[in-house]
């Protein structure tokens, strides 16, 4: 059974008639044409389908796009654009922290979320937000360097 359900995304309101199950990942990519959040492992842990719901990591694959409704909803493209990027995505740029970039999304993400709550996180707090985070390509390395460097909050050119 299909209703309206109102969504809030990058700033952006939208209405979409679905079934209120439909996993939020199904939304932003095909409804909303939103493709920084990965489909991954449809369970929720991996991280490639991470998005932000009021400031707070939400894994969109498993999490039912309901449960989202009037929510503040920002992906990837809500964070900046490749002209503009933020903070975070400008140190993932500048560090090379991906190499097949599939994780990139959960792992910008995830550092954003990290940032917004402890803007100067400790090496350890960041390790530990992103040990949810699966790269199979083995750019931990840079990752973590990516990561410090958006904490340190140098200037990324």
């Amino acid at each position: 059974m299909t209703r309206p359900v109102s969504l809030r995304v990058n700033g952006r309101s939208h209405s979409v008639e679905i079934d209120p199950q439909t996993p939020l990942l199904f939304i932003l990519r095909n409804d909303l044409a939103l493709n920084g959040p990965k489909y991954g492992c449809g369970l929720g842990e991996c991280g490639a389908c991470t998005v932000l719901i009021d400031g707070l990591v939400a894994r969109s694959c498993c999490l039912p796009a309901a449960l989202a409704e009037n929510r503040e909803i920002t992906t990837l493209e809500g964070l900046g654009s490749p002209a503009a990027p933020n903070r975070v995505q400008a140190a993932f740029v500048a560090e090379q922290g991906a190499q097949c970039g599939y994780c990139l999304n959960g792992m910008i993400m995830t550092v954003e979320a990290l940032l917004r709550h402890d803007p100067h996180p400790a090496e350890a707090t960041i390790r530990e937000a992103l040990r949810y985070n699966l790269c199979r390509c083995g750019a931990h390395v840079e990752i973590m360097r990516a990561a410090l460097r958006a904490a340190s909050g140098a200037p990324v050119r």
